[in-house]
């Protein structure tokens, strides 16, 4: 195995270069838990940290290594090294992190293609796709609609699913799979490309592990029998993990995710709902917020059916909670800034005290 196997390039070695790394080890983070990484190379896999003084100057928890990071790192041992400087991200998939008011969790980087998994049974949801799909459209990830368990249902059921995902999201494409009885799956493996980053993204239970195994032909992760009672897939996956599939292509698996939080991803938001974004320059008014203003183009467009109601009613859902991060990161601030003004009022008044 070459580091270029595991997506390295030009860039990278220029960059690598440019900061005087040339005497550091370089690889990629293939496996990320609680401040502790696995960082994979040509040759091996270590157990790695960060030092003293990436942790001190790190501002925020996205300024961590996470799974896809590429970094520099000395070796501590034969098994350990020391992670010093984490190169520039290509793309950074992202949400808003759970319990965490105006924070961002990065779920994984350097990504090129993210697979969206969804179980045709219980699972599906059209709702939860368009948000998978804004953060994809965020990060400038191509994204890739994978409908699982198609064994559940009949070949008509399946092609309304689909038809129904087509009319919604435009030019995505959409690949109707089994893990049971691998059906689909070929077509999958094909369209994966060599020394590209793929990352599975979906609930718990969809089969995201399953996908995995069958992708490598090895059993990579854990995989749980589908619960009677429920018709799901019990879950497995604890961790953001990165593995080299046979055909040379690259694949992030990932935890399920009970929220995808929308974060300050406008940029997404605006790709994910192009009709309506359009739109709105035909409104009467420059700051419509298309919900009950007259001559509102967007509205008309929904009461003649132009628009999807349910896509309205989940853009204006996702706008409503971009605005309210923007918001708690703008309080964030403010407080910060007032906190900067007393400790630096407190610091003079301690100077003047003295004289």
């Amino acid at each position: 195995m070459t580091l270029e196997d595991l997506g390295y390039n030009e860039y990278l070695e220029n960059y690598r270069n440019d900061q005087g790394f040339g005497s550091f080890g370089v690889g990629r983070v293939s496996l990320e838990h609680k401040e502790r990484y696995t960082v994979k190379t040509e040759e091996n896999e270590y157990d790695a940290e960060i030092i003293g003084n990436l942790r001190f100057t790190a501002n925020t928890r996205s300024d961590f290594p996470a799974v896809g990071d590429w970094v520099a790192f000395s070796e501590f041992d034969e098994k350990k090294v020391l992670i010093h400087s984490v190169f520039p991200r290509k793309t950074i998939i992202e949400r808003q992190a759970v319990g965490k008011q105006g924070e961002k969790q990065i779920i994984a980087t350097n990504i090129d293609f993210a697979f969206i998994v969804q179980s045709v049974d219980y699972d599906f949801n059209i709702n939860r796709l368009e948000r998978y799909l804004t953060i994809c459209n965020a990060s400038n990830v191509e994204p890739i609609i994978i409908l699982n368990k198609i064994d559940l249902i009949n070949e008509s059921e399946l092609s309304k699913l689909i038809f129904s995902v087509q009319e919604r999201v435009k030019g995505i494409a959409v690949i109707a799979i089994s893990n049971e009885s691998q059906k689909g799956i070929e077509r999958l493996k094909k369209s994966i490309v060599k020394g590209k980053t793929y990352c599975l993204l979906g609930s718990s239970g969809v089969g995201k592990s399953s996908l995995l195994n069958n992708l490598s032909a090895k059993q990579h992760m854990k995989t749980n029998t589908i619960s009677l009672s429920t018709n799901k897939g019990r879950h497995i996956t604890s961790h953001r993990e990165l593995f080299i599939l046979e055909n040379g292509g690259i694949i992030i698996d990932n935890p399920g995710m009970r929220e995808v939080g929308i974060a300050d991803l406008i940029d997404g938001l605006e790709r994910t709902f192009e009709t309506i974004v359009q739109l709105s320059g035909d409104c009467k008014f420059k700051d419509c917020t298309h919900t009950t203003e007259i001559d509102c183009a967007v509205l008309t467009a929904v009461r003649k059916g132009e628009i999807d109601r349910n896509s309205y009613d989940n853009y204006q859902k996702m706008e409503k909670e971009k605005e309210h991060f923007d918001s708690t990161i703008a309080e964030k601030r403010k407080k910060d800034k007032d906190f900067g003004k007393m400790i630096k009022h407190y610091k003079n008044t301690r100077k003047s005290n003295k004289y």
